[in-house]
């Protein structure tokens, strides 16, 4: 922008949260940069009046990018387009994909940041890649990028629920993308603090486990005069896995309390923490209610607003509760504390990594210490293997590209 004159006008595309606070935060280190920012944030208005202000970034969240395309339409001049969190638009059937891309020729140049580029399967990169490149890569449509690089192994008819990789097809995506790629891992390149994986492996009580194994046969089973019935194998998983913490949803979305060896072995956590805040990852609704009716001498918080976040980074904050998929990108939390409980997982590996990275992070003083409450035999570990496996997957392409680093220092 300022050496090159290559660009004029950038907009960055990020989740709220981060477009409202980081981008700023970071930018107000790097005074020497001298960028002037506007936010296209808040109301119409608000958005309105952003757009006309000149400035050299312009922040947007992702949410608003669809309004953003039909209030500029054929006007859009930014010559330089941002992606912070690429992977957030890896669905073809987004809105949000389908408006930036009626807008890609205007764009010269587009930039996509993301720690996770395939958090699920190398499908997810079509859409991401196409943003980049327009299609040179990985073809125009997702169609032919499926037919070119996946076969069905899950179908009815003319509809496929799953698709699994041709043979040597990961090695030619790789090979494609390559060019476009760079991989800068934080623990080759920054001066990353120590992490501790610790696994909390509870007995849940003979009763419960009976419950358990019931339900896990005939996805059926009655409690306290409530059924609780999963019609469909992704229903079961996810009834299991509230099982697992303690507490299920029953046909009237009433909850029916299991047990609280979970929060048991939380509460032994933060015994041991002796007195340094504790991060909670938890997963459903009545996980929440559960947790703050059991520690609710400790006045647990949960991340609603900016000032939480000042407090917690201010180590205000003892005991904070909070969703993975609410504040896993972006969020600078590292220095508020370093210990991370996960009291019940999930079987996304983006928000798995996302949420961890929040403390383990550039900054942070401190061993970060992430600890997984898993009860024996039951779904949850699972779920472990599940994001393993993922997670091997992920750095087979992060590998296959990560030689291009050496080009370009």
């Amino acid at each position: 922008m300022y050496d090159y004159f290559s660009v004029r006008k950038v907009l960055i595309i990020a989740p709220l949260r981060v477009a409202k606070n980081t981008w700023t935060d970071e930018i107000n280190k790097w005074d020497h940069l001298d960028f002037t920012v506007s936010k296209i944030i808040g109301t119409v208005k608000e958005r309105q009046a952003a757009i006309r202000k000149k400035a050299d970034l312009y922040i947007i969240n992702r949410e608003n990018v669809t309004w953003l395309v039909n209030e500029l339409g054929q006007d859009w001049d930014f010559d330089m387009v941002v992606i912070d969190e690429l992977s957030s638009f890896k669905s073809a059937k987004s809105q949000r994909f389908k408006s930036l891309r009626k807008v890609r020729p205007l764009s010269k140049r587009v930039v996509g940041l993301t720690g996770t580029p395939a958090p699920n399967g190398l499908l997810d990169l079509w859409p991401q890649i196409y943003l980049l490149d327009r299609g040179e890569a990985l073809g125009k449509t997702i169609t032919g990028y499926r037919e070119r690089y996946f076969t069905p192994i899950k179908q009815n008819g003319h509809i496929v629920y799953k698709w699994g990789l041709r043979p040597d097809a990961d090695k030619a995506i790789h090979k494609k993308i390559e060019p476009l790629c760079i991989s800068m891992e934080a623990v080759d390149w920054l001066d990353m603090p120590e992490r501790i994986d610790n696994y909390i492996r509870i007995d849940l009580p003979d009763k419960t486990m009976q419950q358990y194994k019931e339900f896990e046969r005939n996805q059926i089973l009655q409690v306290d005069n409530a059924d609780i019935v999963a019609l469909a194998a992704a229903a079961a998983r996810n009834k299991l896995l509230q099982f697992a913490n303690g507490a299920v949803y029953d046909d009237e979305k009433n909850v029916i309390d299991i047990h609280d060896e979970k929060l048991k072995a939380l509460e032994e956590i933060i015994e041991e923490a002796q007195g340094q805040p504790v991060m909670v990852f938890y997963n459903y609704q009545h996980d929440l209610m559960k947790l703050r009716k059991y520690f609710d001498k400790m006045e647990p918080c949960t991340l609603d607003s900016d000032d939480d976040i000042a407090r917690w980074n201010n180590g205000d904050i003892q005991l904070l509760l909070v969703h993975p998929a609410s504040m896993g990108h972006g969020l600078n939390l590292q220095s508020g504390g370093n210990i991370i409980v996960w009291f019940g997982l999930n079987w996304s590996l983006e928000l798995y990594q996302q949420a961890n990275a929040r403390l383990w992070r550039q900054g942070q003083k401190e061993t970060v210490i992430i600890n997984h409450i898993v009860a024996k035999d039951t779904i949850d570990e699972d779920v472990l293997t599940a994001l393993e496996n993922k997670d091997i997957n992920q750095q087979q392409l992060i590998e296959a590209v990560k030689k291009r680093i050496k080009e370009a220092v």
